[in-house]
């Protein structure tokens, strides 16, 4: 077993994490899951962070579990957003979820067969049977609402800048994710989900509710959010996103994104987007500074 959060640490890809996480990864064998919001039929770049973070886990010899948000998708979820989105209906959900469970299938192994194959579950499925009121009387009584108002994604949106507020669809948000892991948890031997560092008050949502309703432990670990060196988003450009389907964005284009990456972001994108160990990474790295500081161009 590999020291799955010391990988993260090198790559410069851990923000935060639960105390003993590390320990316990190296402890035990488990499985661990993150979240895929089915906004579309297609991923962009920017969730190659976390397809890549599920990729780390499994060749560490954990089980990795994608989970695609069928249920929660239909509402969407409010971290980082200004304002709510628009919710989609069940075909297009249908559709986008397809899709997106396409892509993960070419990053991911998938070998029903092996001990740490990776699994996709829909939380649609577990969702579609719960009464609001068996909801409510089995997840809802066991955090209040000022833990739940304590949330930053809560805080933010409350607050007197934000003109739109937040509905109780939004605010419900939380208990469904953390009900996601309350249910792999019980279900599928999952002590860990992951994620990106605007999820943290949604993951630590799931880990109270198992602490509380199941009298459990479970861990969690995010990521920071890959920002470029100007300070412009990772993963846009000015004709929108970078998506990993090629109808929607050429290889071609896709291609020119990433040679036109500032030697900056690409010191920092080959830890992220590759998996070269780190001798192989810190020897490329010296070359290319040692390029630069005799006056050469150092793009790859």
């Amino acid at each position: 077993m590999k020291n799955f959060i010391e990988e993260l640490r090198w790559r410069g890809l851990l923000h935060d994490m639960i105390p003993e996480t590390e320990q316990y990864l190296l402890d035990n064998k488990t499985a661990g899951y993150i979240g895929f919001d089915p906004t579309a039929d297609s991923l962009h770049i920017g969730s190659l962070v976390q397809i890549f973070i599920l990729k780390h886990f499994q060749l560490a010899g954990h089980k990795p579990i994608a989970l695609v948000g069928g249920a929660t998708g239909m509402i969407g979820d409010p971290s980082g957003k200004s304002a709510e989105r628009n919710l989609l209906d069940e075909a297009t959900l249908a559709k986008n979820i397809a899709g997106v469970k396409a892509q993960l299938e070419r990053y991911l192994d998938f070998n029903a067969d092996a001990e740490n194959g990776a699994e996709l579950v829909n939380n649609y499925d577990w969702f579609k049977d719960i009464s609001l009121i068996d909801f409510a009387r089995n997840i809802g009584k066991h955090l209040t609402v000022n833990y739940m108002m304590a949330k930053d994604s809560v805080k933010k949106r409350l607050s007197a800048e934000s003109e739109t507020g937040m509905s109780f669809t939004e605010f419900t948000y939380q208990l469904f994710q953390g009900y996601d892991f309350l249910h792999l948890y019980e279900n599928k031997n999952c002590r860990i989900q992951m994620g990106g560092s605007d999820q943290w008050g949604n993951i630590t949502t799931g880990t109270e509710l198992i602490r509380r309703k199941a009298r459990g432990k479970a861990y969690a670990v995010t990521v920071p959010l890959v920002t470029k060196a100007d300070g412009t988003k990772f993963g846009k450009t000015e004709g929108g996103n970078v998506w990993l389907d090629a109808t929607r964005t050429s290889p071609y284009k896709f291609y020119q994104y990433w040679l036109n990456t500032s030697d900056v972001d690409a010191e920092k994108y080959i830890k992220i987007f590759t998996f070269l160990d780190q001798e192989t990474i810190n020897t490329l790295i010296a070359k290319e500074n040692r390029r630069g500081s005799n006056g050469n161009d150092t793009r790859p």
